[in-house]
Protein backbone atom coordinates (compact mmCIF):
# COMPACT_ATOMS: atom_id res chain seq x y z
CA UNK A 1 0.00 0.00 0.00
CA UNK A 2 1.27 3.52 -0.96
CA UNK A 3 1.95 5.62 2.34
CA UNK A 4 2.76 8.73 0.67
CA UNK A 5 1.09 11.70 2.75
CA UNK A 6 -1.07 12.81 -0.97
CA UNK A 7 -2.32 9.10 -0.93
CA UNK A 8 -3.55 8.87 2.79
CA UNK A 9 -7.07 7.63 3.21
CA UNK A 10 -9.25 8.56 5.81
CA UNK A 11 -10.47 5.23 7.60
CA UNK A 12 -13.80 3.82 8.04
CA UNK A 13 -14.85 2.64 11.22
CA UNK A 14 -15.51 -1.46 11.92
CA UNK A 15 -17.94 -1.00 14.22
CA UNK A 16 -21.14 1.61 15.11
CA UNK A 17 -20.77 4.34 17.03
CA UNK A 18 -23.19 3.42 19.80
CA UNK A 19 -20.99 0.07 19.57
CA UNK A 20 -18.73 1.04 22.83
CA UNK A 21 -21.92 1.83 25.12
CA UNK A 22 -21.86 2.83 27.92
CA UNK A 23 -17.96 2.95 28.38
CA UNK A 24 -17.83 6.02 25.34
CA UNK A 25 -20.98 7.12 24.36
CA UNK A 26 -22.14 7.39 20.54
CA UNK A 27 -21.91 10.80 20.10
CA UNK A 28 -19.03 11.10 21.47
CA UNK A 29 -17.75 8.71 19.11
CA UNK A 30 -19.42 10.26 15.90
CA UNK A 31 -18.37 14.00 16.66
CA UNK A 32 -15.34 12.60 17.55
CA UNK A 33 -14.51 10.74 14.20
CA UNK A 34 -16.51 12.64 11.95
CA UNK A 35 -15.18 16.29 13.32
CA UNK A 36 -12.36 16.07 14.93
CA UNK A 37 -10.34 13.16 13.23
CA UNK A 38 -11.80 14.74 10.15
CA UNK A 39 -10.61 18.03 10.64
CA UNK A 40 -6.51 16.27 11.50
CA UNK A 41 -7.01 14.66 8.17
CA UNK A 42 -8.15 17.44 5.89
CA UNK A 43 -5.78 20.04 7.36
CA UNK A 44 -2.60 17.68 6.81
CA UNK A 45 -3.84 17.32 3.47
CA UNK A 46 -4.16 21.20 3.41
CA UNK A 47 -0.82 21.88 5.15
CA UNK A 48 1.42 19.41 2.98
CA UNK A 49 -0.62 20.07 -1.00
CA UNK A 50 1.74 21.48 -3.16
CA UNK A 51 5.45 20.52 -1.44
CA UNK A 52 7.63 17.41 -1.40
CA UNK A 53 6.10 16.69 1.74
CA UNK A 54 3.17 15.27 -0.71
CA UNK A 55 5.51 12.86 -1.61
CA UNK A 56 7.23 11.88 1.69
CA UNK A 57 6.41 8.43 3.09
CA UNK A 58 4.09 9.46 6.13
CA UNK A 59 6.01 7.10 8.84
CA UNK A 60 9.53 8.60 7.65
CA UNK A 61 7.58 11.78 8.16
CA UNK A 62 6.47 10.98 11.81
CA UNK A 63 9.33 9.62 12.60
CA UNK A 64 11.65 12.81 11.23
CA UNK A 65 8.63 15.27 12.42
CA UNK A 66 11.20 17.84 13.80
CA UNK A 67 12.09 18.67 10.53
CA UNK A 68 8.32 19.73 9.57
CA UNK A 69 6.20 22.43 10.47
CA UNK A 70 4.14 22.76 13.16
CA UNK A 71 0.91 21.98 11.46
CA UNK A 72 2.63 18.91 9.84
CA UNK A 73 3.50 17.70 12.84
CA UNK A 74 -0.06 18.87 14.67
CA UNK A 75 -2.59 17.38 12.07
CA UNK A 76 -0.38 14.48 11.15
CA UNK A 77 -0.12 13.22 14.77
CA UNK A 78 -3.92 13.29 14.88
CA UNK A 79 -4.28 11.77 11.90
CA UNK A 80 -2.06 8.70 12.97
CA UNK A 81 -3.02 8.66 16.31
CA UNK A 82 -6.83 8.68 15.63
CA UNK A 83 -6.21 5.97 12.89
CA UNK A 84 -4.47 3.66 15.52
CA UNK A 85 -7.45 4.65 18.14
CA UNK A 86 -9.94 3.60 16.45
CA UNK A 87 -9.02 0.49 15.59
CA UNK A 88 -7.91 -0.83 19.15
CA UNK A 89 -11.56 -0.03 20.21
CA UNK A 90 -13.69 -2.83 20.06
CA UNK A 91 -17.18 -4.10 21.64
CA UNK A 92 -15.42 -7.23 21.84
CA UNK A 93 -11.84 -7.05 22.98
CA UNK A 94 -10.81 -10.42 23.68
CA UNK A 95 -6.90 -11.05 25.38
CA UNK A 96 -3.60 -10.35 24.81
CA UNK A 97 -2.08 -13.31 23.29
CA UNK A 98 0.07 -15.24 25.31
CA UNK A 99 3.15 -13.89 24.26
CA UNK A 100 2.13 -10.44 24.86
CA UNK A 101 0.66 -11.26 28.38
CA UNK A 102 4.16 -12.77 28.77
CA UNK A 103 6.20 -9.77 27.63
CA UNK A 104 3.28 -7.54 30.49
CA UNK A 105 4.09 -9.81 33.09
CA UNK A 106 8.12 -9.45 32.82
CA UNK A 107 8.29 -5.80 32.36
CA UNK A 108 5.78 -4.14 34.55
CA UNK A 109 5.20 -7.51 37.35
CA UNK A 110 1.40 -8.23 36.02
CA UNK A 111 -1.46 -7.13 33.81
CA UNK A 112 -3.15 -5.43 36.64
CA UNK A 113 0.22 -3.46 37.14
CA UNK A 114 0.67 -2.49 33.46
CA UNK A 115 -2.58 -1.38 33.79
CA UNK A 116 -2.23 0.89 37.13
CA UNK A 117 1.37 1.85 35.10
CA UNK A 118 -0.73 2.66 32.20
CA UNK A 119 -3.65 4.64 33.98
CA UNK A 120 -1.17 6.74 35.91
CA UNK A 121 -0.03 8.29 32.61
CA UNK A 122 -3.12 8.92 31.33
CA UNK A 123 -4.68 10.97 34.03
CA UNK A 124 -1.46 12.67 34.58
CA UNK A 125 -1.28 14.00 31.19
CA UNK A 126 -1.13 17.70 32.04
CA UNK A 127 -4.03 19.10 29.64
CA UNK A 128 -4.35 17.35 26.40
CA UNK A 129 -2.41 14.71 25.16
CA UNK A 130 -2.57 10.54 24.92
CA UNK A 131 -1.04 7.73 26.85
CA UNK A 132 1.10 4.78 25.01
CA UNK A 133 1.89 1.41 25.57
CA UNK A 134 4.64 0.84 23.16
CA UNK A 135 7.58 -1.34 21.84
CA UNK A 136 10.69 -0.12 22.52
CA UNK A 137 13.95 -0.35 20.41
CA UNK A 138 15.14 -3.24 22.07
CA UNK A 139 11.62 -4.57 21.98
CA UNK A 140 10.67 -4.45 25.47
CA UNK A 141 7.44 -2.66 26.59
CA UNK A 142 7.20 0.73 27.62
CA UNK A 143 5.07 2.92 28.83
CA UNK A 144 4.79 6.93 28.80
CA UNK A 145 2.55 9.95 27.91
CA UNK A 146 2.63 12.61 25.19
CA UNK A 147 1.39 16.32 24.87
CA UNK A 148 -0.84 17.29 22.35
CA UNK A 149 -0.96 14.85 18.86
CA UNK A 150 2.51 13.54 19.65
CA UNK A 151 3.55 9.95 19.64
CA UNK A 152 6.34 7.68 20.77
CA UNK A 153 7.46 7.45 16.71
CA UNK A 154 8.29 11.11 16.34
CA UNK A 155 12.04 12.49 17.02
CA UNK A 156 10.47 14.92 19.23
CA UNK A 157 8.86 12.49 21.55
CA UNK A 158 10.55 12.25 25.06
CA UNK A 159 10.37 8.17 25.08
CA UNK A 160 10.23 6.79 21.66
CA UNK A 161 8.79 3.49 20.01
CA UNK A 162 6.27 1.87 18.29
CA UNK A 163 2.79 2.41 19.83
CA UNK A 164 0.55 -0.61 19.76
CA UNK A 165 -1.90 1.01 22.43
CA UNK A 166 -2.58 4.60 22.68
CA UNK A 167 -5.52 6.70 24.90
CA UNK A 168 -7.02 10.02 24.01
CA UNK A 169 -6.90 12.02 26.67
CA UNK A 170 -8.07 15.03 25.10
CA UNK A 171 -11.48 16.06 26.27
CA UNK A 172 -12.99 15.85 23.14
CA UNK A 173 -12.41 12.31 23.61
CA UNK A 174 -14.62 12.36 26.90
CA UNK A 175 -16.07 15.41 28.18
CA UNK A 176 -19.79 14.65 27.06
CA UNK A 177 -19.72 11.28 29.18
CA UNK A 178 -17.38 11.51 31.70
CA UNK A 179 -17.17 15.91 32.49
CA UNK A 180 -13.97 16.70 34.12
CA UNK A 181 -13.95 12.91 35.44
CA UNK A 182 -11.00 11.85 33.36
CA UNK A 183 -10.28 8.71 36.32
CA UNK A 184 -13.41 7.03 35.22
CA UNK A 185 -13.10 7.51 30.96
CA UNK A 186 -9.62 5.86 31.67
CA UNK A 187 -10.97 2.85 33.96
CA UNK A 188 -13.80 2.12 31.22
CA UNK A 189 -11.84 2.25 28.52
CA UNK A 190 -10.01 -1.08 29.66
CA UNK A 191 -13.95 -2.41 28.66
CA UNK A 192 -13.30 -1.83 24.72
CA UNK A 193 -9.59 -2.42 24.30
CA UNK A 194 -9.55 -4.51 21.06
CA UNK A 195 -6.98 -6.77 22.55
CA UNK A 196 -6.74 -9.03 19.13
CA UNK A 197 -5.37 -5.36 16.97
CA UNK A 198 -3.00 -4.92 20.35
CA UNK A 199 -1.54 -8.30 19.49
CA UNK A 200 -1.34 -7.73 16.07
CA UNK A 201 0.91 -4.49 16.55
CA UNK A 202 2.49 -6.19 18.93
CA UNK A 203 4.40 -9.06 16.76
CA UNK A 204 4.42 -6.64 13.72
CA UNK A 205 6.52 -4.25 16.39
CA UNK A 206 9.07 -7.15 16.77
CA UNK A 207 9.83 -7.84 13.24
CA UNK A 208 9.99 -4.20 12.36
Amino acid sequence: MNNEIKNLEFPTLAYAFEALEPHIDAMTMEIHFTKHHQAYFDNLQNATKGSEMENTNFSSLLKNISKYPTAVRNNGGGHFNHSLFWTILSPNGGQPSDALLEAIKQTFGSFEKMKETFNNAAKTRFGSGWAWLSVAEDQSLIISSTPNQDNPLMDVAEVNGTPILGLDVWEHAYYLKYQNKRPDYVSAFWNVVNWDEVTKRYERALVG
